[in-house]
C-alpha cells in the first residue's frame, strides 16, 4: 500500500502516543520494543512478568527461563493499529527456548514491525518514488536458578530501525539507526505461600539512538516491570491464576530537548512528574480446564495516555501444539481497538 510521507509521520506520532499495549505516552524512540508479544499473556491484560513460563519469557522476563525445562517454539502475528485498515502495517514475533541440563535455559527471539511502503514527494508535491519502512530486533537470553526458589536472567538485543533511506528536508543522513540494549530479570516462587510468584524486569537498557547526529539522539524505551501472580486454584482439571503488573518507563527528557542517559534516568525518572499517573498497572486472570482449553481476561490502566483497554483470550491445546488468541477493546474508534493476536506454540 502506497501512502505519502505525512502518513508515515502520522503513524510515528501515533506510535509515540500508543507505543504498545502496555505503554503510555512516551518520550523515547524505537517504541516497537514495547509491543507485548504472545496471544496468551496479552489475553490476560499483559500481566505476565511474574509468570513468564513459556518461550515469550525472552521478552517478558528472561529470569522465567530458569524455571523452564523444555524446548519450545512460538510464532505470533497481528495487524497493528487495525482501525487504520492498512494491510501492510503488521507485527510478527518468533521465539525459541532450549534448556541445557546443569546449565540453564537459553532463548532467542525475533521481532519485526512492518510500516509499509511510502511514497516520497518533493516540496512541489512531485512523486520521487517509494520506499519501505520497518523495524527489527533480534535478542538472545539466558536464565538459570540461583536456588530452588529464585532465578535470574539476562538478555541482549540488537535493534535496527529503517524508517526512511532519506533525511528530512535539507538534513543530511537517513532515517536509519541501530542500537544495542540489555534486559535483566528476576523471578521468585515463594515457599512460604505455595502458588505465589513475584517477578521484575528491567528492559531496553542501552545508550541513546541517533538517526541523524548525536545532538539529536533519543533514548530507548527503558522500562521497569514488576509483578505478582498467584495460583488460586491448582487442581488436576481446574487451574486459576490471577496476576498483576506495574510498568514504569524510565525515560527523562528536558525542556531544551536533551534527555538523560539510561543509567541516569533509572533514578531521575522517579521524580519526573506525577508518579501515579506515569505508572501503568495491569491485572489479568487465566483459567485452564485440564490441558485442553484456556480462558483469559484482563485490563490495564494508563492514566497518562488515557488508555483503559479490556482484553480477552482463549487457548486450545492438543498434544504438543497450543493455539492462543487474544482480543483487545480500547473503546470506540481507538487505534488499538479490535486488535487480535494469533500465536502458535510447539513444545519439543
Amino acid at each position: 500500500m502506497k501512502r505519502s510521507v505525512c502518513v508515515i509521520l502520522g503513524a510515528a506520532l501515533i506510535l509515540t502516543a500508543f507505543p504498545a499495549w502496555a505503554a503510555g505516552v512516551s518520550q523515547a524512540t524505537m517504541l516497537f520494543l514495547k509491543i507485548a508479544p504472545g496471544g496468551r499473556p496479552t489475553g490476560m491484560g499483559e500481566a505476565f512478568v511474574a509468570m513468564a513460563d513459556e518461550a515469550t519469557a525472552v521478552w517478558w522476563n528472561p529470569a522465567g527461563l530458569g524455571f523452564q525445562q523444555q524446548k519450545q517454539f512460538t510464532a505470533m502475528y497481528t495487524r497493528w493499529l487495525p482501525q487504520f485498515k492498512l494491510s501492510d502495517l503488521y507485527y510478527s514475533y518468533l521465539a525459541y527456548i532450549h534448556d541445557v541440563p546443569e546449565w540453564g535455559t537459553f532463548g532467542t527471539n525475533v521481532i519485526f514491525l512492518n510500516l509499509g511502503e511510502t511514497e516520497r514527494r518533493d516540496e512541489s508535491n512531485r512523486s520521487l518514488g517509494t520506499f519501505s519502512s520497518f523495524e527489527l530486533a533480534v535478542s538472545g537470553a539466558y536464565g538459570a536458578k540461583v536456588n530452588e526458589d529464585l532465578t535470574m536472567g539476562v538478555g541482549l538485543k540488537l535493534v535496527y530501525s529503517n524508517l526512511s533511506p532519506f533525511g528530512a528536508g535539507a538534513e543530511k543522513g537517513t532515517g536509519r539507526a541501530t542500537a544495542v540494549a540489555a534486559d535483566i530479570g528476576v523471578l521468585y516462587k515463594a515457599t512460604f505461600l505455595r502458588g505465589l510468584s513475584m517477578g521484575a524486569c528491567l528492559s531496553n537498557l542501552g545508550p541513546k539512538v541517533a538517526y541523524i547526529d548525536r545532538a539529536q539522539a533519543d533514548p530507548l524505551p527503558t522500562n521497569l516491570k514488576m509483578g505478582v501472580a498467584y495460583h488460586v486454584i491448582n487442581q488436576e482439571f481446574n487451574k486459576l491464576t490471577i496476576a498483576t503488573d506495574l510498568n514504569k518507563e524510565l525515560v527523562v527528557r528536558h525542556s531544551d530537548g536533551t534527555s538523560d542517559e539510561f543509567y541516569e534516568a533509572m533514578f531521575t525518572s522517579w521524580g519526573d512528574g506525577d508518579l501515579v499517573k506515569s505508572t501503568i498497572w495491569n491485572v489479568g486472570a487465566e483459567y485452564w480446564y485440564g490441558t485442553l482449553v484456556g480462558l483469559r481476561a484482563g485490563y490495564w490502566n494508563d492514566d497518562l495516555g488515557k488508555v483503559f483497554p479490556i482484553t480477552f483470550g482463549v487457548s486450545l491445546q492438543y498434544s504438543v501444539y497450543r493455539f492462543d488468541f487474544s482480543y483487545l477493546n480500547a473503546g470506540q474508534n481507538h487505534p488499538l481497538s479490535d486488535t487480535m493476536r494469533y500465536s502458535l506454540s510447539v513444545a519439543f
